[in-house]
Formats: structure tokens, sequence, C-alpha cells
């Protein structure tokens, strides 16, 4: 991936994040996909019960990237939204946007904590982010078990007789609830 797609990537989840955050909740976990440097786009997990049926949900984003054959995937989470939802114990800073970057030969941890200020006169009475400086990303960094796993898989061929794999596994997933947003620019 070029450092522009990086780049564009990044700052679209510090946004979403602020927003959400803003809005009292932060975006749940989501796989972006990309095929020889192209992004497929972009699917967030679906609805879960705590526990053992988050973990699946968010390890099953990998079907959409193994799907599409991607070659590079980006997934992005909250710290500790995760660990809560997934009854699992907190990886890394708390609050803290992480994003790692993999491909089938390893993968880069980035994370970029930060701080909620609470709503003030000129904020609309919403929340606000305060980024805090980024560590240094962490090749081969630690992930949440249900974050590596959507990476293991991710490149894992499907094996699914249909013509249309792709198509049919983006059905699937809406059908099951994920919320699936892809771009233009790759034609399955």
């Amino acid at each position: 991936m070029d450092a522009g797609t990086w780049a564009t990537l990044v700052g679209s989840m510090k946004s979403a994040y602020a927003h959400g955050v803003g809005e009292g909740a932060v975006p749940r976990p989501v796989i972006m996909p990309l095929v020889r440097g192209e992004l497929v786009g972009l699917v967030w997990v679906r609805p879960t019960e705590p526990g053992a049926d988050t973990l699946t949900g968010i390890a099953a984003l990998s079907n959409i990237a193994a799907a599409a054959c991607a070659d590079e995937v980006v997934l992005a989470w909250e710290t500790h939204e995760v660990a809560t939802t997934g009854r699992l114990p907190a990886v890394g800073p708390a609050p803290c946007l992480n994003m790692v970057h993999a491909t089938p030969d390893g993968h880069v941890l980035h994370r970029f904590p930060y701080r909620v200020e609470s709503p003030a006169g000129d904020s609309g009475g919403k929340a606000v982010v305060d980024w805090e400086p980024a560590p240094e990303p962490r090749p081969d960094g630690e992930l949440p078990p249900p974050i590596r796993a959507a990476v293991d898989y991710a490149f894992t061929p499907m094996d699914l007789d249909h013509p249309n794999v792709f198509g049919v596994t983006v059905v699937l997933m809406e059908e099951e609830g994920y919320t699936v947003r892809l771009t233009e620019s790759l034609d399955h």
C-alpha cells in the first residue's frame, strides 16, 4: 500500500472515531481489504452479543478479504470496546484507535491513543477527541484474539463452490448484519 492510501485510511478512521465519540459511541471494528493496492471497501462488524458472539463476529470480518483474494488488509478497532464486548483483557492503551496493516507475510500495529474531553460550550454539548502522540508502529505487535483471527483468516482462500465467491460473500455478510460499503474501483 502506498503512503497516500495509508494516510487516507488513517485520516478516515480518525475522523470516524472523533465523530462517533462525539455522538457517544465508538465505531464498531472494521476491515478494509486491498487488492493490488486498491481498496475493495469497508466492512463493519455486525451487531453482536457480549462474549463469544463478539469474538466470532470480529473474526468473520476475514471472510470479505478472503473472498476478494486480498493481498493486504487493514483492521481498525478501539481497545476498550473490543476488550469490553469480547470479555477480554485490554491489549494496549485505552482509549485508543488501533489499526493493523497486514499482508500474508506479517503485520504492523499502529496505535492512536486519545483523550475524550467533556462537552464544553463551544463543542455543541458533544465530547471531543484529543489525539495524543502516536507511539512507533510495532511490527508483529500483539493483537487481541479476534483481530488476530481476522488477520490470519483474511489470507486463507475460501472453499466455496460458486461462480462469484466475492458477490455471494457480500450478500451473506449483509444478511448477517455486517455493514458493507464497497468501492467502485474493483470489479468482482
